[in-house]
């Protein structure tokens, strides 16, 4: 192959998983659990304003300011519920101990098509493989959950790391724990900032993971985009 490549190295969020349904349906079952009427749409806009709002004055789930990621996320649930005009505390803090442990599990998250195949397909063929994910640390559970986790010899979270994808410190801890050079490792991810260009920053090889139609960014070549996961070992062996 062209490429001399030794470690592949995975985003999971819209890469490898997905949520099973939006935010805003799931956020308006819980409230319809304790017996309260919301849309579901309304609470997808409150819980990006919230969402938005926290990451701006927290970021990285305030690890730089002594937050633990739970109480960023119980901040978070509770402000997207009082947007939309609840606000009795009491019922919020369940409300967001519940989402909070919910979305621990796979019952929020399902493995995108194609996604086992192709990671069972580049441990066959030997790659060391690791995680750079934007996540708390719940993810090394979800991943459990999911049946993903054995894939995977290290699994770094921006929580744990301290610092977050876009920043190339991240991307050098995991080519450190791989314990190879970055023209020897490969990224693969679906946002064009902070997983393709953020790769590419320190050297490493990237691919973005893009269905058909999504926005066209000049700059990726075709034969760095996949148009789904089991188009990857394609392109590494061309």
């Amino acid at each position: 192959p062209m490429l001399r490549l030794r470690l592949l190295t995975w985003d999971v969020k819209d890469t490898l998983l997905r949520l099973r349904q939006p935010v805003g349906e799931r956020y308006a079952a819980e409230a319809q659990a304790r017996g309260v009427r919301v849309q579901p749409e309304a609470l997808g806009r409150s819980f990006r304003e919230a969402y938005g709002a926290q990451n701006r004055h927290f970021p990285n789930y305030g690890r730089g300011q002594g937050l633990s990621s739970r109480q960023w996320w119980v901040d978070v649930v509770k402000q997207t519920f009082r947007l939309s005009g609840m606000h009795d505390d009491r019922v919020l803090t369940l409300m967001a101990e519940t989402l909070y442990h919910d979305f621990c599990s796979a019952r929020n998250w399902e493995v995108l098509p194609g996604a086992h195949k192709t990671l069972s397909q580049c441990r066959q063929r030997g790659f060391h493989m690791g995680v750079i994910s934007n996540f708390d640390n719940r993810l090394e559970n979800i991943l459990s959950q999911c049946n993903l986790r054995h894939h995977f010899e290290f699994i770094l979270t921006s929580e744990d790391v301290g610092f977050a994808k876009p920043d190339r410190r991240i991307f050098e801890k995991a080519l450190r724990l791989g314990g190879v050079p970055p023209e020897q490792a490969a990224h693969i991810g679906d946002d064009y900032t902070r997983d393709y260009q953020a790769a590419r920053a320190v050297g490493m090889h990237s691919f973005l993971l893009r269905a058909a139609g999504q926005g066209e960014e000049p700059e990726v070549p075709p034969e760095h985009v996949l148009p789904t996961l089991s188009h990857l070992l394609a392109l590494i062996e061309k």
